[in-house]
């Protein structure tokens, strides 16, 4: 019953399609440093994997502001509302997983 009306139920998540994942590299871009750095090892390490879900869950955190966006991904508060849904909750785990092995470049 906690479906939105807009959610993708997990038996209809297929694998994006290269055009799919071109635009959701755009619509991922922000303008916090710390923020970027999440999503680029989020998609660094996801990519291959990700589904209509995780696009969906990804979208809605997209909609947030800088501010609260990184407050979710350094964990200084949880999605409630409506973010509080099984895609954002995966998606977030994900961005979290990731950012917590950052890529050095030299």
């Amino acid at each position: 019953m906690g479906e939105t009306a807009n959610s993708v139920p997990p038996a209809a998540s297929p694998l994006l399609t290269e055009r799919e994942l071109s635009k959701l590299h755009w619509r991922c871009r922000r303008g916090l440093l710390e923020n970027d750095l999440f999503i680029e090892q989020f998609f660094a390490r996801f990519e291959p994997e990700l589904n209509q879900r995780h696009a969906y869950g990804l979208a809605v955190l997209m909609d947030l502001a800088d501010n609260d966006l990184l407050d979710l991904l350094l964990r200084r508060r949880e999605p409630q509302e409506a973010l509080d849904t099984p895609e954002v909750h995966e998606v977030l785990g994900m961005l979290r997983q990731s950012g917590g092995t950052p890529v050095l470049q030299a």
